[in-house]
């Protein structure tokens, strides 16, 4: 039994619909799946409908956006199984926004430097809950002005040290997050941390018994950084979680449903969390 526990739909920033999703799980023979998008939890139903017709198992997920203020940086917590996600709302209610206040300053920048419309780049955000850097590289492919999504012009205007357009905020903080999300009675995941460059504040927040798990299998990983993440979560008994983090269309590398797993024993401790919390 395998689950792959992090992927996107048009809810947030990937190119495909929910039931695209649980469709490919099920031809490509995955049991479990959990639909992560950005700060919106508003997958949970549906999934569960299609996956009961599908026959795929699907668990409740978000990614959530936070904010590691000792270093500076993002972070980004996965929250699987919570018991009364409606304490998670305001959270995503005020982490969309932060994001879509940045889309609405990055689009400006790109307009002035290329002859597109917000329109053209808000035709590919129709149906999620924000506005993504996807979206408008989208609108820049639309009009010739590259063919790639992640690229030479993609690095230039978004790189995160020097884009040209890049815009980015504080999100809440991680500690702020984490608790929320123990106070619905959810499963904190710390997604890719070799991503972010958060291998030293995994390390903080499972000394401190703050986090129940990590995302090791992740495309931005490599073996040596693996190691050192399973090293931690063996230390600290966390979790261990796989996802291809599958965002279609707009995949930042080749990365299909599958291509990272989470196995039957952490599916099932994820599970068992969830349900002892529920108590």
């Amino acid at each position: 039994m395998i689950g792959d526990l992090h992927c996107h739909t048009t809810l947030s920033d990937g190119s495909l619909g929910i039931e695209d999703i649980i469709v490919q799980a099920k031809r490509t023979g995955i049991d479990f799946i959990s639909i992560t998008d950005h700060d919106t939890m508003s997958s949970i139903n549906r999934a569960k409908i299609l996956g009961e017709r599908y026959g795929v198992q699907t668990i409740p997920g978000v990614e959530l956006s936070a904010w590691d203020k000792k270093r500076g940086r993002k972070v980004h917590i996965l929250c699987y199984a919570p018991q009364k996600p409606d304490r998670l709302e305001g959270l995503c209610i005020k982490s969309c926004e932060i994001r879509r206040q940045c889309a609405g300053e990055m689009i400006q920048k790109v307009t002035e430097l290329y002859p597109i419309t917000a329109e053209s780049v808000m035709k590919h955000a129709t149906g999620s809950k924000s506005v993504f850097k996807q979206h408008i590289m989208h609108a820049l492919v639309d009009y010739g002005y590259t063919t790639h999504f992640y690229g030479r012009l993609n690095y230039k205007l978004f790189n995160h040290e020097s884009g040209s357009c890049i815009v980015e905020r504080e999100y809440p903080d991680v500690n702020f997050v984490l608790d929320l999300i123990h106070s619905s009675r959810g499963v904190a995941v710390m997604a890719h941390p070799v991503y972010y460059n958060s291998i030293d504040l995994l390390k903080e927040l499972a000394e401190n018994g703050k986090i129940d798990g990590v995302e090791a299998y992740h495309y931005s990983a490599d073996e040596e950084q693996r190691k050192i993440i399973l090293d931690i979560a063996k230390q600290y008994d966390l979790i261990i979680t796989g996802g291809s983090d599958f965002h279609g269309l707009y995949n930042e590398k080749p990365t299909y449903l599958g291509s990272n797993t989470t196995d039957k024993e952490n599916i099932d401790r994820i599970l068992r969390l969830a349900n002892k919390k529920d108590k």
